[in-house]
């Protein structure tokens, strides 16, 4: 019942949108997009998906345990994969816990598990929100460093009074071995990420300076965070049409823009998984063996 609601308001969401914002502009700049473009928009979020499962071995190794490197990779694709184009946006997020579980993790099994994903699934939603944040007290002066403010204060609460969670994040994020690794894979994501809406708007005719894609890109991708529709389908492209012509972008390019990097990220979620489909047939030829 709930994946219905959820399809239905994504389809009633974004077919509002582009009825709104002139649907032949927007249809028309989606079905000829440059292809250089959307090439580098694919391959960033490409990019991304790799380094994100190297970010997830880090980790899980400050966590205790040691994932190998291809098996990381091949259950982060699966794992994308699944968060595309499956209702809900986690349900790869714990095929990965269950097939890492018994892994190892010094005995906590499902717990380690468990914090080894959603930290590194935390680090990346923070990290783009820092990065609006930022952005929008750059933008906003004193309103935006106020903003930061609170935002900060609330963060400092949420971990003065969850011992448990500051724990796993210190584990996590902050051993002399681990830090670095932790903050160069995480950069080197919101870049490609960053990297991969911007080539995408690049891609319908959408030239986004520096300072605007810092604050668009970022919260209309924070958007898609909210459980109310299919993996962020339609609100997306709301926040896109009502936010980016405040900074000078007609309402139906910045539509076509969101919904090409969602064909992107389509795109990227299954090339992900080609370099991996050999050794998935051996996995399941072997299980059929037994």
């Amino acid at each position: 019942m709930k994946t219905a609601l959820r399809v239905l308001i994504s389809v009633a969401v974004l077919g509002a949108v582009l009825w709104v914002v002139q649907p032949q502009a927007a249809l028309g700049a989606i079905t000829r997009p440059h292809p250089g473009w959307l090439a580098l928009a694919v391959g960033a979020l490409l990019a991304q998906i790799f380094l994100s499962a190297l970010r997830w071995r880090v980790t899980a190794r400050a966590m205790g345990q040691t994932l190998p490197l291809l098996w990381a990779m091949q259950e982060y694709a699966l794992s994308v994969a699944a968060n595309t184009f499956l209702p809900g946006g986690v349900l790869g997020d714990l095929g990965r816990i269950f097939r890492s579980r018994k892994m190892g993790w010094q005995g906590h099994g499902w717990k380690g598990a468990a914090a080894s994903v959603v930290i590194e699934r935390l680090t990346g939603q923070v990290a783009m929100l820092g990065l609006m944040l930022l952005a929008l007290g750059l933008w906003w002066g004193a309103k935006g460093a106020a903003l930061i403010c609170a935002t900060l204060g609330l963060c400092w609460g949420v971990l003065r009074y969850w011992p448990k969670l500051r724990g796993l994040l210190a584990q996590a994020w902050c051993g002399a071995n681990v830090w670095p690794a932790q903050l160069a894979l995480t950069l080197a994501i919101l870049v490609a990420n960053l990297a991969g809406f911007w080539a995408a708007a690049q891609a319908v005719g959408v030239g986004l300076e520096m300072s605007a894609a810092l604050v668009l890109i970022p919260v209309t991708l924070l958007a898609m965070l909210l459980p109310v529709s299919l993996n962020g389908w339609g609100l997306r492209e709301g926040v896109a049409a009502a936010l980016w012509p405040l900074w000078g972008i007609a309402a139906p390019q910045a539509v076509a823009a969101s919904i090409v990097f969602g064909l992107a990220c389509m795109a990227a979620a299954l090339l992900s998984l080609l370099p991996f489909l050999p050794r998935m047939r051996l996995v399941k030829s072997g299980q059929k063996q037994h």
